[in-house]
């Protein structure tokens, strides 16, 4: 019984120097101890630390791997277009030029389309070398009034005799002085980019309007009062004045009829009143931009109205380019799934704008054609289901609020006239085009049997 405390006195003995060498603090680095760096020990984080770490660094995984291979896709498009810039140039020549048409969305600004143009489509046409214009709206309607007037000009300028001259403006003297000094225009195809289904439709209906609609504004647009978009500089330095600023002068306007003309996409300059100008005068940091005007005809009256003369065969081919944007806090799961997922719609608009660059067009769908009549869901004419999804992400508070001076473009269907419809044209890749820019994305030269 004596031995038995003994024991247990020696096994209590015996365990305390294991369990203080197991416990004991390790030693630390003699030169991280020099340094008066702390004895860190490398253990697993807290679980908390586990899911911030797995969600931050997930993301961004995911972020760079998008804008690596974004800028993977830019690259292969530019690739497939750069050699137009190694192209000489005539010296009595004008450089081929694209009209861009972009307009602020429904429910947000400009700036969001701007930063879409130089985000997607800037690069490609920089790469090929090519000029330019940026034609923009700052609200529903501008785009088709400035289309349709320019429309207008260049029917006055082909030999139509309006009751209203044209007037005399810096575009004609430099048009008659290029004449005289023996400059031609580029003989080639030069083309439109429009932006979003919004400005698409704007874009449709301003070609209707002006080549259908007259060339005098009826009694009733001349009586109705005219909108002048005000803007504050200082908040927002880049305008469309300073865009045309830099932009180099237009080509003239051919009135040959067996090719396809430009239409003269120079600044549009609709005067105000005399006491909408003194207003606008006074108003501080404030600048004339494009006002609007109502419609010069309606979508009713398109079989009524009689095609001109010198309507061309083929009107310039043009590239709708997908525009998604989509506001409200409800929809951030969305907004997200698209931030990361940059990559195809960089490969999307890179072919669209490719296509333009490399010239190669063709005739729009029509009810008529065989491929359109097998699908019921598109036997309409192919201009009409564009971008179409792109509605879905409209606001409905941004399109019902409007003056009574709007006009409904983006809401009401876009409504198209055989004679306008089958001379439009679609830039869009050939096969050949496809197959060497899968090549050059696969690292080649894009040339069969050269690496």
């Amino acid at each position: 019984m004596a031995e038995e405390p003994k024991s247990a006195a020696n096994t209590t003995k015996s365990s305390s120097p294991s369990d203080a060498a197991r416990h004991a603090t390790p030693k630390s680095n003699p030169a991280f101890r020099a340094l008066g760096l702390p004895n860190l020990r490398f253990r697993l984080p807290s679980r908390n630390w586990i899911i911030f770490l797995t969600i931050t660094g997930s993301w961004t995984g995911a972020l760079l791997y998008d804008r690596q291979q974004k800028k993977k896709i830019q690259r292969k498009w530019c690739d497939l277009v750069e050699h137009i810039a190694r192209d000489s140039l005539p010296v009595n020549s004008l450089a081929r030029r694209f009209t861009i048409y972009l307009a602020a969305p429904p429910g947000d600004g400009v700036r969001s389309a701007r930063e879409h143009f130089v985000e997607y489509v800037k690069p490609i046409l920089v790469a090929a070398a090519l000029d330019w214009d940026v034609v923009e709206g700052r609200k529903e309607g501008d785009v088709r009034a400035g289309l349709s007037e320019r429309i207008r000009r260049a029917r006055r300028a082909n030999g139509e005799s309006p009751e209203i001259p044209l007037e005399a403006d810096g575009k004609l003297a430099l048009d008659a002085l290029r004449q005289r000094t023996g400059v031609d225009d580029w003989p080639g195809v030069n083309g439109d980019l429009v932006i979003g289904r919004h400005t698409w439709k704007e874009y449709i209906r301003g070609l209707h309007e002006g080549w259908l609609g007259p060339l005098d504004a009826p009694e009733e647009v001349e009586s109705s009062p005219v909108t002048p978009l005000l803007k504050d500089e200082s908040k927002d330095p880049t305008t469309l004045d300073t865009v045309q600023t830099h932009a180099l002068p237009e080509p003239v306007f051919q009135p040959d009829q067996s090719k396809s003309i430009t239409v003269d996409a120079a600044p549009v300059d609709l005067s105000l009143s005399s006491g909408e100008e003194h207003k606008a005068e006074k108003t501080p940091n404030a600048r004339k931009g494009l006002t609007f005007r109502l419609p010069y005809n309606t979508t009713d009256s398109y079989d009524l109205s009689p095609l001109p003369a010198t309507v061309p065969d083929e009107l310039p081919p043009s590239s709708p380019v997908p525009f998604p944007h989509i506001l409200g806090f409800f929809n951030t799961p969305i907004r997200m799934y698209r931030f990361l997922n940059k990559r195809k719609l960089a490969d999307d608009i890179g072919r669209r704008t490719a296509a333009a660059v490399l010239a190669s067009h063709h005739a729009f769908a029509s009810p008529l054609d065989r491929d359109v009549l097998d699908n019921s869901d598109y036997a309409t004419w192919e201009q009409e289901g564009i971008l179409k999804h792109e509605e879905q992400d409209w606001q409905k508070k941004a399109l019902a609020s409007g003056d009574g001076n709007t006009d409904r473009v983006w809401e009401n269907p876009i409504t198209l006239d055989h004679r306008i419809a089958g001379r439009m044209r679609l830039f869009e890749l050939t096969p050949i085009d496809e197959e060497r820019a899968r090549r050059i994305g696969k690292g080649s030269s894009g040339i069969p049997g050269l690496v």
